[in-house]
């Protein structure tokens, strides 16, 4: 026995050494575990809110003075009735979709009427509660987006049925892949706050239901000016102050890129504004409210995608190619091409969604977001925003349209040719603006 433990003193001297020599080590790399910031929940409890503001008023306000004024309500009730229909979609089954564990390809279902969901349960250092909440604010805005393009003809059922199958079956799926742990964002896309989720997908579906309904009755021949543009104006300036939260609370925190977010969509929006403004005075001889106010969304949606990734320089260069890229896509390309965008949600969203997340791979400074882009010497970069732009657009384009097509041949799409001429609030919804 003494010789068994004379042979066995060593060796375990000898393994706890080891183990004592490994501990450090392991300490060193193994991660600690998340624990609450109130800083960061109180940052993004404020951007949940920001957000959510850009839909109602900000959105609602904005399509509404767009409209003639025997359409106001019914285009207001649109986002309001999304905010309500989209909220119960995203408890129920499409934040599951959207960021339960799953595939590459979609989310599971382990998360449907958020189940698991406690109190106490963390999304990195903030509640898991309020990361839901955050992003079905996100959820909730991208559809709403789509109503700018139908404006004054869909039927009030029909856009309901649409859009929480859309919501479902396109939103989840895109979200997934950029953000839930699918084969885009682990492939290398750069999309920080919804250029392809958001943007581009509701511009593509907006153009593919502008052009499954067809023009407006009268479109070229009646005046169809905005109503209201006050009310216009008005929205547009909600939807400005509450994209800090869309931008700036991306970052999931109270930190350093929610600040340079924050310069970024400031700058590129101001510029956008500007160039549109430019481009419109030189063509037109007079600067336009309207002109103004689209070219600063253009340049929120451009700087969208961008926004944890580039510096002031590239958010410059961004704002300035999004004003007059939009601005040429929604005054000569969409009379070219003769289709009837009501609201110019392809030119502005759709348009304006690419050409952020295409200057995203040219801008994207390391030091700032991780990641290299052309400027740094990273070409590949630019070919991987292409790649994430051209499965968005083929997948949404067609989706959309499926989806068109069944709720045509279910409830139907457009209302009757005496319903959109006397107008959608009095025949849908059974009350005027006087």
């Amino acid at each position: 026995m003494k010789n068994l433990v004379k042979f066995c003193a060593p060796c375990t001297a000898a393994a706890l050494a080891a183990v004592a020599a490994a501990t450090p080590a392991l300490a060193q790399t193994a991660a600690p575990p998340p624990t609450l910031n109130s800083g960061d929940t109180a940052w993004m409890l404020t951007s949940t809110a920001l957000v959510l503001l850009m839909t109602i008023p900000g959105l609602a306000l904005f399509y509404s003075g767009m409209v003639r004024k025997k359409n106001v309500l019914a285009t207001a009730m649109q986002s309001f009735a999304i905010t309500c229909l989209v909220t119960v979609i995203w408890m129920v089954i499409g934040y599951s979709l959207a960021f339960d564990a799953g595939n590459a390809v979609i989310g599971g279902l382990g998360k449907m009427l958020l189940a698991g969901m406690g109190k106490d349960s963390l999304q990195g250092t903030i509640p898991e509660s309020v990361f839901m909440v955050f992003q079905m604010t996100f959820a909730i805005i991208t559809p709403a987006l789509i109503t700018g393009a139908f404006a004054d003809r869909m039927k009030f059922s029909a856009m309901l049925v649409f859009v929480a199958l859309w919501s479902i079956l396109v939103y989840s799926p895109i979200c997934h892949w950029v953000w839930g742990g699918g084969f885009l964002g682990k492939g290398g896309v750069l999309d920080f706050a919804g250029g392809t989720v958001v943007h581009i997908n509701s511009g593509v579906a907006g153009l593919v239901a502008a052009i499954v309904l067809g023009k407006r009755l009268g479109y070229g021949e009646e005046n169809m000016a905005p109503h209201n543009l006050v009310l216009s104006l008005i929205g547009a300036s909600m939807l400005w102050v509450g994209w800090f939260g869309f931008n700036a609370g991306s970052a999931v925190a109270a930190n350093g890129t929610a600040g340079m977010a924050m310069a970024v969509t400031q700058i590129a929006t101001a510029t956008a504004a500007l160039a549109w403004m430019i481009c419109e005075w030189l063509t037109l001889g007079k600067p336009s409210v309207l002109g103004i106010i689209s070219g600063a969304v253009a340049g929120l949606v451009a700087i969208t995608p961008a926004a944890g990734f580039v510096a002031p320089g590239g958010a410059l260069a961004i704002g300035a190619a999004a004003g007059v890229i939009c601005w040429w896509a929604a005054a000569k390309l969409k009379p070219m091409l003769g289709y009837d965008d009501s609201l110019d949600v392809f030119g502005i969203h759709g348009i304006g969604g690419i050409v952020g997340a295409l200057l995203t791979g040219v801008f994207a400074v390391e030091a700032i977001g991780g990641a290299k882009g052309v400027l740094e010497g990273n070409t590949a970069q630019l070919g991987l925003q292409a790649y994430g732009i051209a499965v968005t657009v083929v997948y949404c384009a067609i989706a959309t349209f499926i989806l068109l097509k069944v709720v045509d041949a279910t409830v139907g799409l457009r209302v009757d040719p005496e319903s959109e001429r006397d107008g959608l609030d009095l025949n849908l919804h059974g009350e005027t603006v006087h």
